[in-house]
């Protein structure tokens, strides 16, 4: 991917994912209905047409992130169309002393971002992450987030899990999440597309207890120049006078409406490749 021209690499990534769409019926179903909640009227064939595209982008975004991290910070810059008060905003921010929280979900080219924060803004950051389930890719993904100096906390690994990003964020540094997939016990309710689902808790707890904003921040594929639009969503404080809870699903529930509003207007660049919304169900059912 680094050597062939992108050209080359797309049309690598193009035949690969409409072959693994033949070969992974299953995958390609559970997209399909994963995005009945922003089209519940299209047919399944329709649907299973629009999987097909989401792991097309999904593998050009892959191509493009491998591509990314050998460029020095004028060929970095110029891959993001970048709102002119992104850095400024972010600067207000970290002015306050209390770091910054910056929460996506999987959509789009969230791997793309430890890129743009590390070559192009300077800004220091730690990804909070769970493990893989594969040690050698867990390990790769170490190593390239080493590789932009990025530091990476795991969960589940330790229970100092929680300290470890209040350290973080009581230096001033900027912690990002995923936010739409909830781990065990850790989740709060929100609503999704319409849809009642669980997403992550720890993000709004960490905002709660140490009074960083959350950062919404998407970045999609423009199939143009430059090559990734960045929208910096509305920041997020988690209110101190109210209830904990209360405060921390508000707070989960304003996230989850700036992500359904981007999934509506480009569903291929949402990235789960199983049924979520069974899953959720699922969650549901074992809280009873």
């Amino acid at each position: 991917m680094r050597w062939l021209p992108k050209a080359a690499s797309y049309a690598i990534g193009d035949s690969g994912t409409w072959l693994a769409s033949r070969l992974m019926p299953a995958t390609r179903a559970a997209i399909g209905d994963n995005l009945r909640a922003v089209f519940p009227e299209e047919s399944p064939a329709t649907l299973e047409r629009r999987a097909r595209r989401t792991l097309q982008v999904y593998a050009r975004d892959t191509i493009d992130f491998v591509r990314a991290l050998s460029l020095g910070q004028e060929r970095a810059t110029a891959l993001f169309d970048l709102p002119p008060e992104y850095l400024s905003r972010f600067n207000q921010v970290l002015a306050q002393g209390r770091g910054a929280i910056l929460v996506t979900g999987h959509y789009g080219n969230w791997e793309i971002g430890s890129v743009l924060m590390s070559r192009v803004l300077h800004l220091p950051l730690a990804i909070v992450a769970m493990a893989e389930a594969s040690a050698e890719v867990n390990r790769l993904r170490r190593q390239i987030r080493d590789l932009l100096g990025v530091e990476t906390i795991e969960v589940r690994q330790s229970i100092h899990t929680a300290l470890a990003i209040r350290r973080r964020l009581s230096g001033n540094g900027v912690v990002a999440m995923l936010m739409d997939r909830h781990l065990g016990r850790d989740r709060v309710q929100v609503t999704l597309l319409g849809r009642p689902a669980w997403f992550l808790r720890t993000p709004a707890l960490m905002g709660y207890l140490s009074g960083a904003p959350l950062m919404p921040c998407f970045i999609q594929r423009t199939e143009s120049h430059p090559a990734f639009c960045v929208t910096l969503g509305n920041p997020i404080v988690v209110a101190t006078d109210r209830p904990r809870d209360e405060a921390i699903q508000q707070a989960a529930q304003q996230f989850a409406d700036q992500l359904s509003a981007r999934i509506r207007q480009h569903p291929e660049y949402w990235y789960h490749f199983y049924r979520y919304w069974d899953a959720q169900q699922d969650s549901y059912e074992g809280l009873a």
